[in-house]
């Protein structure tokens, strides 16, 4: 039998933790570090490299390293994210012969799982290091907003790295497991979940060692990603200012300059104000090399970035009003990301909620925690479990209707597993048969969300439009399957699906991907 640990797959940074002696420790590498950047950098042939290894490539070799993966797992090429995605990566991203997102490095593709599935692997040889044991079995945490097939994508990449996936865990209900473990307190409490490429905010109510999700809320693209390469686009103008030269469209040029910005950005968080130099910048084809200088200030970066501060309050007060309650209800706020421990996410998050937030949790580790808490939880069946959770689904499922529209059966920030059922009539004279799309997500409009999948109720007796009443009921179960049937009215005749998300890979390939004989 293997370890289960909790792993945290993070946009920036991972981190991985378990249960020894009743308490979460969490692991580091050999130089004693806790985290680890959620790179991937290619060398030749099988050689790949991981984590902070992979980080220093990325500043000599960027089109050979995979950054921000997870920002493009579970995604459909061609959306608005991927777009945006391609115009700051210096990496290729693509679409694959099946019409799913591919990543590019070298002449070869690898789906966004694939990469991520490295990240998992650099993981669990931390843990099985510090713990002299094999790891087979994990909970994985994700953005609380991930729709079906981004939670998929996420499983897949277990299964390619040789993890069993115990269960998809929402980052904030973790950080919120892990703050709240053995205090046996009852309140209610605000995670703000800033990461690298995803904000959520959770509102949940703790009583004792029950945690019940009521709202939750987010952002798949707005993270400390955006603050870099906000920040990146300014150092471009005045780079393009002081040189006279308009590289705005060269990738290496941005590469570099998003570093430059996330080292301003941390030296920020303790000082007023940095000096950025990036020597050799850019050299022009007749091989004249151009350096970057300038000096920044908080006051500056603040007035750069406050437009994603502000989005990230937008989306807290959606949760708070699913959630019926307002900022003073609110008893603690917890800070989850590596961006929170900015001065100015802190003071804006003091601002909107009107209190100090709470510092007992390190932002960095708590949700690999959480999650090594509950992996604990479903590993020990000779133990009482030590929490109960209580979640809810985090986008809401419809069906789409006539004119392309898409009728919500079960709203978003419903607690599961739950059940629920709309009646709907034939459009037209004579029809024989019912498609029944499922889609996911907040459009009115049914192609502006994620389909999820669909199947035919046929064999309909012909009646006058309206006559005939198909009864359409959508099930989720504790684990978050979606379960889908429709019943004619006059024949009684019922058709079933249980919705599988899909994650671009085929079940053959997700097992031809593993890394079960593969050394690197």
């Amino acid at each position: 039998m293997g370890v289960a640990v909790g792993i945290d797959l993070g946009t920036s940074n991972s981190c991985v933790a378990a249960m020894r002696d009743g308490e979460p420790v969490v692991f580091a590498d050999q130089e004693g570090r806790r985290t680890q950047p959620s790179i991937v950098a290619f060398g030749y042939g099988k050689s790949t490299v991981v984590g902070w290894r992979a980080k220093r490539q990325l500043m000599y070799a960027p089109e050979s390293t995979v950054v921000s993966a997870k920002r493009l797992i579970g995604r459909r090429p061609g959306s608005e994210e991927v777009e945006r995605m391609k115009s700051q990566s210096a990496f290729g991203i693509t679409t694959g012969e099946q019409g799913d997102l591919r990543i590019r490095v070298q002449g070869k593709l690898f789906s966004p799982a694939e990469i991520s599935a490295h990240v998992l692997v650099h993981m669990k040889r931390i843990a099985e290091a510090a713990l002299g044991e094999t790891v087979d079995k994990a909970v994985i945490t994700v953005p609380a907003y991930f729709n079906d097939n981004q939670r998929q994508a996420t499983r897949d990449a277990a299964t390619i790295a040789g993890l069993e996936c115990l269960r998809i865990l929402n980052e904030p209900t973790a950080a919120a497991l892990a703050y709240g473990f053995k205090q046996g307190k009852r309140q209610h409490i605000a995670v703000y979940d800033l990461g690298g490429g995803t904000f959520d905010i959770s509102i949940l109510r703790i009583d004792d060692d029950f945690f019940e999700v009521i709202a939750t809320a987010g952002d798949t693209f707005l993270g400390g990603d955006d603050f870099d390469y906000c920040a990146a686009d300014e150092f471009m103008r005045l780079f393009c200012q002081q040189s006279g030269l308009d590289v705005s469209e060269n990738r290496t040029v941005r590469m570099k300059l998003r570093e430059a910005a996330e080292r301003a950005k941390v030296a920020l968080s303790t000082g007023e104000a940095v000096e950025v130099s990036v020597p050799t910048l850019y050299r022009s084809p007749e091989g004249k090399e151009y350096d970057f200088a300038t000096t920044l200030d908080r006051f500056t970066y603040a007035q750069w970035v406050m437009p994603l501060v502000q989005r990230t309050f937008d989306v807290c007060e959606d949760a708070l009003k699913s959630a019926n309650m307002g900022p003073r209800q609110i008893d603690h706020v917890l800070l989850v990301g590596g961006m929170t421990r900015y001065p100015l996410i802190r003071d804006s998050v003091q601002g909107f909620f009107q209190k100090a937030p709470n510092a007992s949790v390190n932002p960095d580790e708590v949700v690999a925690i959480g999650a090594a808490i509950q992996a604990h939880n479903l590993t020990n069946e000779e133990e009482t479990a030590s929490s109960v959770l209580l979640d809810v689904t985090p986008q809401s499922l419809g069906v789409r209707t006539v004119g392309g529209f898409c009728e919500t059966i079960i709203p978003r920030n419903t607690a599961i597993p739950t059940e629920s059922t709309k009646v709907f009539h034939t459009a037209f004279e004579d029809q024989s048969e019912v498609r029944i799309s499922v889609f996911q997500g907040e459009s009115r409009m049914a192609e502006d969300n994620e389909l999820l999948g669909e199947f035919v109720l046929d064999g309909l007796p012909a009646r006058q439009r309206g006559q005939v009443r198909v009864r359409v009921t959508f099930e989720i179960d504790n684990d978050g399957i979606v379960h889908v049937r429709a019943v004619d009215s006059v024949l009684g005749q019922e058709r079933a699906i249980r919705i599988e998300a899909r994650s671009g890979l085929s079940v053959a390939e997700v097992q031809t991907a593993r890394f079960d004989d593969i050394d690197f």
